[in-house]
């Protein structure tokens, strides 16, 4: 990879920061359906491209409030990492729950390229990851979604279905009211969700009887039983979101065994994922197989599919390649220096060289003090 920031292309070498700011900037300019759409369309690339991939579970360090977490992966062209962390509490303090940036770097030289926000671009990555699942496993004629968690990633769950999946109906519920009419806020007469249906449910129950797609998004770090197995109906397709580290789940172990499951990254998912409930031996489908066409998706309408999203570090690849390439064809961020600008490459210590004063240098060369000691004293 080549950019005008790279150091292969110009000096001094700059990295491009995208801030809150500047991503909201590619969506408002870009529109929010084609800003997913594009996500979209770069992560099933790289789903197709799965094999090229130096790939690793996510380190986690967990806390008794939430975990903090580092999602590396590499091609031979472009690294990228993402620090991003899940903490329910943050909100009473006025913190979102989940907050996250990340890098993208030239492998060539691993010159950092790119330091981006991802907070917002995580949630609108993870809704079009959940859009292209949803494409290769859901009944293509599912119109009625519950949204089961309203909070902070709903409305782009809500609007990626919407416009990537054609669903015309969201029966929505959340044990916080508040989150609920906040989603409704945000969605109701709102351009982006034009012909949208929105539905206010009492119950998890009610919000998932008669829906084609059922999405869990909480937050919640424990090991809850959202969606029980009365609650199936045959041909329903399950985007379980929220159970995304070790100790949470969201969907009750008996959904999964009446359900053919499908994971992004089996390693990562069997330790964090609601599939943490079942023996080693359960078999699972990588969704990029399916993509691939190595693997069937669903058998028939009939079959109950189940998509066990923990988040992987290859959406986040994508994520950032896509607001990379939008920033500089739209020409938003700011270029910081980084990384030092030497000289000499190999001198990493004139950064803190000390200075002589011309005094100093003067009575050095011509004046009754020696060279050595008119230096000490300088430097001292």
């Amino acid at each position: 990879m080549t950019t005008p920031s790279s150091p292969r292309n110009n000096t001094p070498y700059n990295t491009l920061f995208l801030s809150p700011q500047d991503v909201a900037s590619i969506v408002s300019r870009s529109g929010l359906a084609a800003t997913l759409q594009g996500m979209a369309t770069y992560i099933r690339q790289d789903f197709l491209r799965w094999q090229s991939f130096d790939k690793s579970a996510r380190l986690a360090a967990h806390s008794a409030d939430g975990v903090i977490e580092l999602m590396p992966i590499a091609d031979a062209n472009t690294y990228t990492f993402k620090y991003v962390n899940g903490h329910p509490k943050n909100t009473a303090v006025g913190l979102p729950t989940v907050m996250a940036f990340g890098v993208l770097a030239d492998v060539a030289s691993g010159f950092p390229l790119l330091i981006s926000e991802l907070t917002l671009t995580t949630a609108m990555r993870t809704a079009a990851t959940s859009a292209v699942a949803a494409r290769a496993l859901a009944r293509p004629d599912s119109r009625v979604m519950a949204l089961i968690g309203n909070g902070a990633q709903s409305e782009f769950q809500a609007l990626a279905f919407h416009h990537l999946v054609g669903i015309e109906e969201i029966r929505l519920f959340d044990v916080d009211t508040r989150a609920t009419a906040k989603l409704l806020r945000n969605l109701q007469n709102n351009p982006d969700a034009a012909g949208l249906r929105l539905v206010v449910c009492n119950s998890t129950a009610e919000a998932v009887r008669g829906a084609d797609i059922v999405t869990t998004v909480t937050a919640d770090k424990t090991n809850a039983t959202i969606i029980t197995p009365e609650m199936l109906t045959p041909g329903m397709h399950i985007n379980g979101v929220g159970g995304d580290c070790p100790g949470k789940t969201e969907i009750h172990a008996d959904v999964l065994r009446a359900a053919k499951v499908f994971v992004e990254y089996e390693p990562q998912t069997r330790i964090e994922g609601d599939l943490q409930q079942m023996d080693a031996d359960f078999g699972v489908t990588e969704l990029w197989q399916v993509l691939s066409g190595l693997q069937a998706g669903r058998d028939n309408a009939k079959q109950i599919t189940f998509f066990d999203s923990v988040g992987f570090a290859m959406e986040d690849f994508s994520a950032l390649r896509y607001v990379h390439d939008l920033a500089q064809s739209l020409n938003l961020g700011a270029h910081i220096p980084l990384i030092p600008a030497l000289a000499d490459p190999k001198d990493l210590y004139q950064l803190v060289r000390p200075t002589v004063p011309a005094t100093t240098r003067q009575q050095a060369s011509g004046g009754a003090t020696s060279p050595t000691h008119a230096v000490l004293e300088a430097v001292a």
